[in-house]
């Protein structure tokens, strides 16, 4: 059951980039049920049409746009038709993203590069293509990073720069738009299950299903409905003092610092743990 009143997003306009699968796919259709008329715009037309056709076949009005982030013309091409066809944007989601496994000193320059590209300039056309057709005050703006943005993780360093420049972009336009009314905020998925990027390249690597699981504080993976009710939560009136924040909806993947086989469980008693026994009473 939602907890949002129903048709929350009546009357909005959303685009969301990226929009054609996994939570994204989710995301759009969300804004959809709330109300919102949607673009979604991929790179791949056939996925992009089927995209926006499953939003109609809902109900909703949307279109479906092919497009590349990074190529900026495009992409303000892209908001144009929305804004003529919707009469403006009030939501906007970078929701594109890129990503493999690679040693740096493996990891060609043109590699590193085409992750920047697509996470962080890619993040930075859609935001600024989306200015000259956002309904200001009031328009909502999010970026999907991810837990690399703020955890340096080996094998990743194309994508900890892309989503720490993601993260830190976020900031920087929620600074400089405020005045407008325009709020920027970024959502950082951790582990979804379904999503392209576990089932792409986490899942490639043997064992990582249940290490990753296990690595998770709330110890599951989470889902894409409820990245989706993050988003709705950023698009939506219950956020309208919220800005420039990183959204963590990860089971607390960021947040951990032990290793999984040494974390300490609730109902443990004080004794039980090795690490802490005797702390405070002068045992050394």
């Amino acid at each position: 059951m939602s907890a949002f009143k129903e048709r929350t997003l009546e009357g909005k306009v959303a685009y969301v980039a990226g929009g054609t699968r996994s939570f994204n796919l989710e995301i759009a259709k969300r804004f959809a049920e709330q109300g919102a008329k949607v673009t979604v715009m991929s790179r791949t037309v056939d996925r992009t049409e089927s995209a926006a056709q499953e939003i109609r076949d809902m109900g909703a009005e949307a279109l479906g746009l092919p497009g590349d982030v990074r190529d900026y013309d495009r992409v303000y091409e892209t908001m144009k038709i929305t804004a003529e066809t919707f009469g403006g944007i009030d939501i906007v989601v970078a929701g594109q993203a890129g990503n493999f496994y690679a040693p740096a000193v493996g990891m060609s320059a043109n590699a590193f590069k085409s992750i920047i590209d697509i996470d962080l300039l890619g993040t930075f056309n859609v935001f600024k293509a989306s200015f000259d057709f956002l309904r200001k005050p009031g328009a909502s703006l999010m970026a999907i990073t991810a837990p690399e943005a703020v955890r340096p993780m080996p094998y990743q360093t194309h994508v900890c720069s892309a989503k720490a420049g993601v993260n830190m972009l976020c900031k920087v336009l929620a600074i400089e738009w405020g005045p407008e009314g325009i709020r920027v905020n970024g959502i950082s998925p951790g582990p979804i299950e379904g999503s392209w990027g576990m089932e792409n390249v986490i899942l490639k690597k043997p064992g990582m299903y249940d290490a990753i699981k296990e690595g998770t504080p709330l110890r599951r993976w989470g889902t894409s409905d409820e990245i989706a009710d993050g988003a709705l939560f950023l698009a939506s009136e219950a956020s309208s003092y919220i800005t420039g924040t990183i959204l963590d909806i990860d089971g607390g993947v960021t947040i951990q610092t032990l290793e999984p086989e040494s974390g300490t469980k609730a109902t443990q008693s004080y004794d039980e743990d090795p690490r802490i026994r005797g702390a405070g009473r002068g045992d050394r």
